[in-house]
């Protein structure tokens, strides 16, 4: 790590930079929420953090067999690009999560990333990862983001995440509307304000 170039130039020697893994889940690599992602890429990297993507939707990852294999200790039975993604996120000091809203849920891309944490799950546990969630949805009714905010909350508690955040970009069906609302600055506003 090093330290932060602060916006006047000046180092400010409190703050840290970060390596930050996102991962992308959209079938749609320029929808809503890439687009929400791309912002706080900007705002992160503008703060003098280091952004990686991975594109959970483009890789081959495919789901939890349950099969025990691993323990919770891995290996996983499966060669897949979780293995590649798993060093990655051993790598990191904060994974973001972004995913349409799938059924009020996480997008089934990302949620067989999710499921295959079983394979490393005390290792993840220990590591008290800094993490956040970004989504878009069409809808906007009150409770449009209740469930996946809540299983989100529950996946901080469980493996000792370290949560920094949420944009839950309610309204955003296509990248017009998503231009539209307030959350595409919202999501810029929390990379750039990452410590």
């Amino acid at each position: 790590m090093t330290l932060d170039d602060g916006a006047d130039g000046a180092y400010d020697k409190g703050v840290m930079n970060m390596k930050i893994l996102m991962v992308e889940s959209s079938p749609h690599k320029q929808g809503s929420s890439n687009l929400l992602a791309a912002e706080f890429q900007r705002g992160a990297e503008e703060a003098g953090h280091e952004v990686e993507v991975f594109d959970a939707a483009k890789a081959d990852i495919h789901p939890c067999l349950g099969c025990d294999y691993c323990g919770m200790a891995g290996p996983c039975v499966q060669k897949d690009d979780m293995e590649g993604l798993k060093d990655r996120i051993r790598r990191a000091d904060m994974v973001v999560f972004v995913t349409p809203l799938y059924y009020f849920g996480f997008s089934t891309q990302l949620k067989m990333v999710i499921d295959r944490f079983y394979s490393f799950n005390g290792e993840l546990t220990s590591m008290h990862l800094k993490t956040a969630l970004i989504v878009a949805a069409w809808d906007s009714n009150s409770w449009t983001m209740e469930n996946i905010s809540a299983h989100y909350q529950t996946l901080v508690k469980y493996l000792n995440f370290d949560d920094q955040g949420m944009i839950l970009g309610k309204g955003c069906g296509n990248v017009p509307m998503t231009r539209r609302t307030e959350y595409p600055r919202a999501a810029y506003e929390m990379g750039r304000s990452l410590r």
